[in-house]
């Protein structure tokens, strides 16, 4: 039986990330259109679309204009205290800050080695925890081969089902 990998020496939680509500509509509108063509043609961002995503991404947010970044500082806070003496970061896969990438460079650039990157997204199927962050970790692991990067992805799903079910009938784990 192959021994279990060392504690981590920190764990990002990774969310989808949530548009502010005070963002405007129509910069939304524009980023969206030139990320579906980008997509469409296989083609990196433009200068116009990577300025957009950055502005995006900066936004002042309040729990007001982001509740969803709200509810996943939460969720750490209630994660923090389980993970012993792991660093927690978050991260964001779009619309919000920081991206994977720089919580691992600042992980890393602060002496962490072994990292865990758990996502918040719950089931299989989805493009963000099936594709896009497993080639942003790929991506990762090119670019720091002296770290031990870890995707703990795809959840038992019984243990998924497990607090779903608690939940439904009034018994939360």
């Amino acid at each position: 039986m192959p021994s279990a990998p060392p504690p981590p020496d920190a764990v990002v939680l990774v969310g989808h990330g949530g548009v502010p509500r005070d963002y405007p509509r129509d910069r939304l509108a524009r980023l969206k259109a030139l990320e579906g063509r980008r997509r469409a043609r296989g083609e990196p961002a433009d200068a116009e679309e990577a300025a957009l995503e950055a502005e995006l991404r900066a936004w002042p947010r309040s729990d007001a204009t982001d509740p969803y970044r709200a509810g996943l500082e939460r969720l750490a806070a209630r994660l923090q205290p389980r993970l012993g003496h792991a660093t927690l970061r978050l991260a964001y896969n779009e619309f919000c800050a920081p991206t994977l990438e720089d919580a691992i460079a600042d992980l890393a650039a602060a002496g962490a080695r072994a990292i865990v990157v758990l996502p918040s997204m719950l089931t299989p199927g989805g493009i963000h925890s099936e594709r896009e962050i497993p080639e942003t970790i790929a991506a990762l692991r090119l670019a720091h081969p002296d770290l031990d990067l870890r995707y703990v992805w795809p959840f038992d799903l019984d243990a998924v089902a497990g607090l779903l079910a608690g939940h439904a009938l009034g018994s939360p784990s």
